[in-house]
């Protein structure tokens, strides 16, 4: 594959990568047909880098070696393996792969490097930020920064045990800048790794997983909100395997389904937004 010549300092090339999830060996078909050079390139991965898959230690150990050449942002599922790995109850039964994270000697490192992680992350040189699930229309990109940085905090602390307790639930479903504590922090989480379909008020609702034209009414998809605040940058996320990929100027939607056996899916972000994919078998 031909490659243009840059300068010193600069990546060749920026590609964003939807949702692993355990997905070790489609991930590594996909690097090596982007050529990727861990020496020269950057990646941006959507979260969730782990469950469900047949390879999710594996997988996060290969992205931490990666060190600054990838970029992840926590999904829910990652924060999933970091409270049980914190003896957190999490009532669901689907996580057989990530306990076996746990039976390994290097769970505690893993853990500390993977809540480590931002949950934002943005290029001002691209104009681009990236969140595992998107934005709650109140939010600046700006704001969305400063409120990720909040659970960052938290989540860096030697005590951060103690909040992963309350991260759970469904409530507050609707942006105030007077929330705080928990509940704040909670909003926060649910935004960026959960959100899909927004309410006309402006509401989180979670009920709804599948494809948006599927919704009830009154449904919106959180990217569709009327004067949302982040508009002017473009997002890149993942989560929602059911949307798909879609790719506009404002926006790229990453995850296709690897672990549900379709695909695995980069777009260059520095350059035409070019889309490489690979099947999975996993």
């Amino acid at each position: 594959m031909p490659r243009e010549t840059i300068g010193r300092g600069w990546t060749m090339a920026e590609y964003a990568i939807g949702d692993l999830q355990g997905c070790y060996d489609p991930f590594r078909r996909l690097l090596d047909s982007l050529s990727f050079d861990p020496g020269k390139d950057h990646l941006w991965l959507t979260g969730d880098l782990v469950n469900r898959g047949p390879k999710s230690r594996r997988t996060l150990r290969f992205v931490k070696s990666l060190g600054k050449s990838a970029t992840t942002v926590l999904g829910n599922h990652d924060l999933h393996l970091i409270a049980l790995a914190n003896d957190i109850n999490v009532s669901n039964s689907n996580f057989d792969s990530l306990w076996k994270i746990l039976g390994h000697d290097d769970c505690d490192e893993l853990i500390d490097w993977l809540r480590f992680q931002p949950l934002a992350h943005f290029s001002k040189k691209m104009n681009t930020l990236m969140v595992h699930a998107g934005l709650p229309p109140q939010w600046t990109v700006r704001k969305a920064l400063r409120r990720a940085k909040e659970v960052e905090a938290v989540l860096q602390r030697d005590d951060y045990a103690e909040f992963l307790r309350d991260m759970y639930g469904n409530k507050p479903d609707k942006w105030s800048g007077k929330l705080s504590g928990n509940k704040r922090l909670r909003f926060i989480i649910n935004a960026l790794t959960r959100i899909r379909m927004i309410t006309s008020d402006k509401r989180i609702d979670f009920s709804h997983t599948g494809p948006p034209d599927k919704a009830r009414k009154g449904l919106i998809p959180w990217y569709e909100a009327e004067g949302a605040k982040w508009h002017g940058s473009r997002i890149v996320f993942g989560h929602w395997s059911a949307l798909g990929l879609v790719v506009r100027d404002d926006l790229i939607s990453l995850d296709t389904g690897c672990v549900w056996g379709r695909k695995l899916t980069a777009v260059r972000l520095d350059k035409n937004s070019t889309v490489t994919e690979v099947r999975c078998r996993d």
